[in-house]
């Protein structure tokens, strides 16, 4: 049986899997060898499975237009435990760092009159809310959930792309995509010490009631959802579920005397802690848009009384805010008295003409984001613009220069992809998630590894037809390779349909290697 790997060659980017054409790195010396002897045909037997599998599950997203299962690429992305050491104290420095800076925004603006950031950037900011001011949430926290982007540089570093701590969005895809890895590769979880995911919902239950409010002896959480054709609601579903919590929508809470209450065919029931995932502008129609039907009227009100914690807090967006992404690194001098341990994408500001004017001139070589977008969407990758796209552009950022940042392109780190019947590289980045209790800060191992799956796309969002790949972080101590030619019998079943038992049938397997998991 040929190798699936004879005709995979590296792109001119950092690869996750190979330090040279068929030189693999230390971490996927096991799952390089299991793979080695499968076929194209059996990989494209389990990616069906797999998507049967999200379908029944409603493991999907719409695309298009249309509903479709979220791909997932066999293929797991595999981090050592000494670079996700890395990866976890950089995180976690910039969530505290944030955290501070949304304390002091909303409160005595110390910030902004050292002059560490311009006061002008965060009153412009459309996330910057006044209606938030002066409230004080119950253990001081504001970012109970954080979603920071990281990719890898030409050299293999870490750097961060984005900061997600409004309503961060994706976990339950790592979940998902776990249960179906340890289906697809018993043998290779059995061998391996993989750090385990499914903490997540213990973890995130323990930090809404920590920071419930003050007084509250057994608190009542709640996760507030859109409703269902919202695109991430499967997660909302998910999440309730496995924190054994009511999934409410707006219409099913009511406040009164700055109280919040959910209606249930017993009566009213207090609610502590909302767990939301509507937006700012329609979470509460008494001070953001009067025409929602999302929100509740008065649930700001109870939270500036003290009396719930909303998950996260309200205007937390302008910490999101692409311009102010510029001031992190030293807003964690400023706050944390610390060197950065994760270097930003290399940004540039248009706070001058002088500086507007060369981006500009400059703008085919150049990405320009606006600051607010979200989802991949309005960035433009100047190298790969047509002439068109950048005359509407460099027109858009001459009239707003505000609302745009400019960033040097990085050549995203690519991994091995299942693409058709053969293996390509595909540029890939990584969001792990971080969740705060107000005494500590803990990451999901592994997080959420989204692939680029056009050829030579950098845009890695799902609504820009981007999939995902299991994470793997290995614990100390874990086989890089010891024992590989043990799993290659493990991973080398019959190519024949007819032949080929199903990676989902032997559920007994996918248990033991769950609880192997370490």
């Amino acid at each position: 049986m040929a190798d699936i790997f004879d005709a995979y060659r590296p792109a001119r980017a950092w690869d996750e899997m190979f330090a040279a054409p068929g030189v693999p790195r230390t971490p996927y010396l096991a799952v390089f060898a299991a793979l080695q002897r499968l076929g194209a045909n059996d990989l494209r037997y389990r990616a069906d499975q797999v998507a049967r599998l999200f379908t029944d599950r409603g493991v999907t997203f719409a695309f298009a237009g249309d509903e479709q299962p979220f791909p997932l690429d066999q293929i797991p992305r595999v981090l050592a435990a000494q670079e996700w050491d890395e990866v976890t104290r950089g995180v976690a420095q910039r969530i505290r760092a944030l955290e501070a800076f949304l304390a002091d925004v909303y409160g005595r603006g110390r910030v902004l009159e050292d002059g560490v950031v311009p006061r002008a950037l965060v009153l412009s900011s459309p996330h910057f809310h006044r209606a938030a001011a002066g409230i004080e949430p119950p253990g001081g926290v504001r970012v109970h959930v954080g979603g920071i982007d990281l990719v890898r540089d030409e050299e293999g570093r870490f750097r961060v792309l984005e900061d997600n701590v409004r309503i961060p969005s994706g976990v339950s895809y790592v979940i998902e995509n776990r249960r179906a890895g340890t289906r697809l590769f018993p043998g290779i979880f059995a061998e391996h010490r993989v750090r385990a995911v499914d903490a997540y919902p213990a973890r995130l239950l323990a930090s809404l009631r920590a920071t419930a409010p003050e007084g509250v002896a057994d608190p009542t959480a709640v996760v507030l959802t859109p409703g269902r054709y919202n695109a991430a609601y499967f997660e909302h579903t998910l999440l309730a579920r496995l924190m054994g919590i009511p999934l409410v929508e707006g219409r099913d809470l009511e406040c009164h005397r700055n109280h919040v209450y959910m209606r249930t065919t017993r009566g009213r029931r207090p609610v502590h802690v909302i767990y939301r995932r509507v937006d700012d502008d329609f979470l509460d129609p008494l001070h953001f848009r009067g025409d929602s039907l999302l929100g509740t009227p008065g649930l700001l009100n109870a939270a500036r009384a003290g009396n719930v914690t909303l998950a996260n807090a309200v205007g937390n967006g302008v910490a999101d805010d692409k311009l102010l992404y510029t001031y992190v690194p030293d807003l964690i001098r400023y706050y944390l008295a610390e060197e950065p341990a994760l270097d930003n994408v290399e940004t540039y500001r248009l706070d001058s003409p002088d500086r507007v004017a060369w981006v500009l001139e400059h703008a085919h070589e150049l990405v320009l984001k606006p600051v607010d977008g979200s989802g991949g969407k309005g960035i433009v990758i100047g190298p790969h613009a047509e002439e068109a796209e950048l005359a509407v552009l460099r027109a858009a950022v001459a009239a707003d220069p505000r609302g745009w940042i400019a960033q040097r392109p990085v050549a995203l780190s690519t991994a091995p992809t299942l693409i058709g019947d053969r293996l390509e590289p595909r540029h890939v980045d990584l969001r792990p998630f971080a969740i705060n209790d107000g005494t500590d800060i803990w990451l999901l191992p592994g997080g959420l590894t989204r692939v680029a799956l056009p050829e030579g796309q950098l845009v890695v969002n799902s609504s820009q037809g981007g999939g995902s790949k299991d994470t793997w972080v290995l614990a100390d101590g874990s086989r890089d390779g010891t024992g590989a030619r043990k799993l290659v019998a493990v991973a080398a079943m019959p190519q024949s349909r007819d032949q080929q038992p199903s990676p989902f049938g032997d559920e007994s397997a996918a248990g033991a290697a769950q609880q192997m998991q370490q």
